[in-house]
């Protein structure tokens, strides 16, 4: 029986060095704006095998599975001593999910989870699951990571055991090994994507917050908001304005969330969000991108029409199909962005830009003019453009040479 386990155990430790060895390859296909990689980033196989395998041959003769794995995706992403750090959303096959760092040295693959899951302060009885984590490291000078806090709802009827409550839990660190818990943001609404800003506004520490009427649906919750709060150790929104409104017939018509915290440029804050609409097949999540005011982040400057990045292949399918979700991204020294993105709430896989690149987008693309009439009408104007363009350049190639 040893030998049996022996063999098993070997071929599994083979085949996951394999795996975290392999190269990633940029995909051929490529609009101009963000390359796509081959492979996925971070899988329900890149668990190391000692959280989930008893490597006893005497308690697990038969080198069974003990602790099940189902997805890994929804990670936040930060830069930390030259390293690229994901903190992943590991969900178990107990469908609890909880938080894991995996490690690389170039941001597009040898992703290695660190040695222990992490392990939050856990102060709330009631606290049922917690997932989606933003990290932002403020200039107070604490990295801090504010996520998703789920509970039964204490309302719910008699039987009723799906009916949840979401607010934003707050822990803050500064090696990533000891977490402070700090209370959760107290709000009249409930919240699930919550962000913080990393940089004070008028003294204050400043949240992207996104209202909703109940666990699942934003109702009448207008879109991303925006909340300035006193004290990050007593953190209360006391005034909410929406910044990115949902509108009908848009990638954004049922609700939208912010993703990561947004990135500071020459021309203005830039922001990565989901948008999600109803469709026959059912709720369709899509990336989209805009740019807020340098100086004043709650004032839309530019928001392109549609989405940046949508499920695409191998991406459609998984434990939540047709979803793409981010809320993490690293912004290089010299201007290269990295997206991690969750596809269908199963795996997680980068995306590369620029900042040069996303900010042209910004800046360039038409906004969406809410009309079918509007969208043929942006599509003769640039037509109309390049039409005049060829006849210019056509002039300028006939014209005579002269030496």
């Amino acid at each position: 029986m040893k030998d049996q386990f022996q063999q098993r155990w070997e071929a599994l430790v083979q085949r996951q060095e394999a795996l975290l060895a392999q190269p990633n390859t940029p995909n051929a296909h490529h609009n101009g704006i963000v390359q796509r990689y081959r492979h996925p980033v971070i899988t329900r196989e890149h668990i190391p095998l000692n959280w989930r395998y008893d490597q006893d041959p005497q308690s697990n003769p038969w080198c069974l599975e003990r602790i099940g794995v189902n997805t890994t995706m929804n990670a936040g992403a930060i830069k930390w001593n030259g390293k690229y750090l994901m903190m992943v959303r590991v969900e178990g096959a107990d469908r609890k999910s909880f938080f894991a760092i995996a490690e690389s040295p170039n941001g597009i693959d040898q992703f290695r989870f660190w040695p222990r899951p992490v392990e939050l302060p856990d102060t709330d009885p009631h606290e049922t699951n917690v997932y989606d984590i933003r990290l932002t490291a403020h200039e107070d000078g604490w990295i801090y990571g504010v996520f998703c806090s789920e509970r039964h709802h204490p309302d719910a009827a008699p039987g009723d055991l799906s009916t949840a409550m979401a607010s934003a839990g707050i822990v803050r660190t500064k090696d990533f090994l000891a977490w402070e818990r700090l209370p959760n943001l107290q709000s009249a609404s409930q919240q699930r994507n919550v962000v913080l800003h990393p940089e004070f506004v008028n003294g204050h520490y400043a949240f992207y917050t996104r209202p909703q009427d109940d666990f699942i649906m934003a109702g009448r919750g207008g879109g991303i908001g925006w909340a300035l709060v006193k004290d990050i150790q007593h953190p209360v929104v006391e005034n909410e304005t929406i910044i990115n409104k949902r509108y009908y017939h848009t990638i954004k018509e049922l609700k939208n969330g912010e993703g990561p915290h947004p990135i500071k440029t020459e021309k203005g804050w830039l922001h990565l969000a989901h948008g999600v609409r109803n469709c026959a097949a059912g709720l369709r999540y899509v990336l989209y991108l805009y740019l807020t005011d340098l100086h004043a982040p709650e004032r839309l400057i530019a928001e392109p029409a549609g989405y940046l990045m949508a499920p695409e292949d191998m991406e459609r399918t998984g434990d939540v199909s047709n979803v793409l979700f981010s809320n993490g991204w690293i912004c290089d020294e010299d201007g290269t962005i990295f997206i991690y993105y969750a596809s269908s709430d199963t795996r997680m896989h980068v995306a590369v830009s620029s900042v040069g690149k996303l900010l042209d987008y910004c800046l360039h693309t038409p906004e969406d003019g809410l009309r079918s009439a509007v969208s043929v009408q942006r599509i003769n104007e640039l037509i109309d453009r390049n039409l005049a363009y060829e006849g210019l350049s056509r002039k300028a190639s006939a014209a005579p040479k002269f030496n």
